[in-house]
């Protein structure tokens, strides 16, 4: 005969209890009279949904039969009921008939272990742990103490999963458990679990309290300094303050580094500023706030101007001077730097260098060179992450803050040199850097905003093309081939004579040499394809001549003899020159 079942929400009944039903939903009132008066037994059995089903599948295959003792209609329809529970029941071919769920129920046996002493024992097991879990966790211990101990078993059971509130899923395994001792080692489990989470959840707010003692605290402690400071005339870090906040207003700020600026000066409000984190937010804001972000000096573009400049300060390089001047007629047209980045390539001593520098003075902007040599880091250009100890900027972001504008020339020296290791791959971020794509959005690790550098004018030099293809793909490849003697003779005219007499003191109009005389310096004592060591021997005959006249730099007419007698004196820390004097010789 099938089984009238009553389907109940967060409720999971054991057998050989007694319990007060209150029902007020209209199919469950009818599920329990109807039983009733048909003095049928009913199910009580839990349900999965919130909700009354409506599908057998919504319903626990496992629940407690037992008799309906009383039913108490009251005025508003509703149901007061009692039933005692007699055994635990497995359903089967449950469904719905007329919104009313009808099963077979089949008894499961239960072992009676009860008088067990493995038994008794998890019973006071679990009567310790509640009561140890009684100090951590709210439990109404006063309610469930008589229970624990001098109720039944059944009973018992009930009361702790009540107590606990255990999901249904557990109270559910626990009711289908085929011994006290199986229902026991399952309920001990679930109680070892709460204990473990309410220490858990204290340790977690004790630390949550004394954070905020110690906040309120520091707080306290922070007002009276400031108090005490001020009635000294010592208030310097509301002064402080009140400067950044100035500065941060009064700036000129795209308004995303706007709102970061806003974000972390509110962060450096709130801490002290004695501790080290309040520190390291101050050093972020001055180095966000002397970046030029808006700084963009217009310099009209003098084509003209800029030839006279090339010429005045370099010597021949014809071709390479009317590729720059092509390269400076775009830019004037444009208004900004476009195509691809120049990357000068040549011997040491060929005037890379000084040759980006006259670039700069010919567009009337600021200069900044950047040593790549022996760089295998990444953060040289994209920077610290701000929460590293002694972070800082990228050499890129640091050469714009040095130059106090987003347009300057800034040379890219030796680019063939960097390295890679473990620490990162350089070229990477420099691959971004170089793309005028790409660094419209240039964002620094420490800064963590974007930056344009599509303003900025990047130059490279390098002694040999041993870069990845990657790289010579940005640039454009200018090779500056070395001199011919007669170039060499007309540097050293016009250029290096001045500059050597400058930095050993004497007077150029006392200095007295012969194109010959510096033909047979270049042809006998340097072999270089640039004019470096040719500016070190003129340096050398300057500084002996020196000493041989007890510091004073008397006219001095330098022949072909006098070069050989002057720089035949040798010494060991010119050992490099020696080869040039044993080939003259020869």
């Amino acid at each position: 005969m099938k089984n009238y079942i009553l389907p109940l929400r967060d409720l999971v009944v054991h057998p050989g209890l007694t319990m007060p039903i209150y029902l007020d939903n209209p199919t469950s009132v009818d599920c329990l009279t109807t039983a009733s008066n048909f003095g049928q037994k009913i199910v009580l059995a839990p349900q999965k949904s919130w909700v009354y089903p409506t599908l057998p599948e919504d319903i626990y295959d496992v629940g407690t039969i037992g008799e309906i003792v009383q039913v108490l209609n009251l005025p508003d329809g509703s149901v007061h009921s009692i039933v005692r529970t007699t055994d635990a029941v497995r359903l089967s071919d449950v469904k719905l008939v007329d919104g009313i769920f009808m099963g077979d129920a089949t008894k499961i046996d239960i072992l009676d272990d009860s008088e067990f002493e493995q038994t008794i024992a998890l019973r006071d097991k679990i009567t310790e742990n509640i009561r140890n879990l009684a100090g951590t966790k709210k439990i109404k211990m006063d309610k469930i103490y008589n229970v624990i101990r001098n109720y039944p078993l059944p009973a018992f059971i009930d009361s702790v999963i009540q107590s606990l509130n255990l999901d249904t899923d557990i109270a559910v395994k626990i009711l289908s458990a085929p011994s006290w001792r199986e229902k026991l080692i399952i309920l001990l489990e679930q109680v070892n679990l709460n204990a473990e989470t309410a220490k858990i959840e204290e340790n977690i707010n004790r630390r949550i309290h004394q954070q905020m003692e110690s906040g309120r605290r520091d707080a306290i402690l922070q007002e009276k300094l400031r108090a005490i400071q001020h009635e000294m005339g010592e208030d310097n870090d509301e002064a402080d303050t009140a400067g950044m906040r100035k500065r941060i207003e009064s700036a000129c700020l795209p308004p995303d580094v706007m709102d970061k600026a806003k974000s972390e000066f509110k962060r450096m409000r709130a801490i002290s500023p004695m501790s080290q984190e309040g520190g390291l937010i101050k050093n972020y804001l001055d180095e966000l706030l002397s970046m030029p972000w808006q700084t963009t000096p217009q310099q009209p573009i003098d084509l003209a101007r800029a030839r006279e400049t090339l010429d005045a300060e370099h010597s021949g390089m014809q071709p390479v001077k009317e590729r720059i001047l092509e390269h400076i007629a775009v830019m004037k047209k444009t208004g900004a730097p476009r195509g691809s980045i120049l990357c000068f390539v040549g011997a040491p001593g060929v005037g890379k260098t000084s040759l980006c520098k006259s670039i700069a003075n010919a567009l009337g902007r600021k200069y900044q060179r950047i040593s790549l040599g022996g760089i295998s880091d990444e953060s040289h250009f994209r920077g610290h992450r701000k929460t590293y100890i002694g972070a800082q900027t990228g050499r890129i972001m640091d050469a714009l803050k040095r130059c106090k504008t987003n347009n300057p020339v800034i040379v890219l020296d030796e680019i063939d040199k960097m390295g890679r290791d473990w620490r990162g791959d350089p070229e990477s971020a420099l691959l971004e850097i170089l793309d005028p794509e790409q660094n419209k959005t240039f964002r620094d690790h420490y800064l963590e905003v974007d930056f344009d550098l599509s303003h900025v004018l990047f130059i490279a030099t390098a002694n040999s093309l041993n870069m990845s293809s990657a790289l010579k793909d940005r640039m454009e490849i200018i090779n500056i081939p070395g001199y011919s003697e007669d170039d060499k003779v007309q540097i050293a005219r016009e250029h290096l004579l001045k500059r050597v007499a400058d930095d050993n003191g004497w007077n150029i109009e006392n200095i007295i040499i012969s194109d010959d005389a510096i033909r047979h310096i270049i042809r006998n004592y340097t072999s270089e394809q640039g004019v470096r060591n040719l500016q070190r021997e003129l340096a050398t005959l300057l500084r002996r001549e020196l000493l041989a006249n007890d510091g004073n730099d008397i006219a001095t007419e330098f022949t072909i003899q006098k070069i050989d007698d002057l720089l035949s004196i040798r010494d060991c820390g010119e050992s490099g020159h020696k080869i040039g004097f044993s080939m003259r010789a020869q």
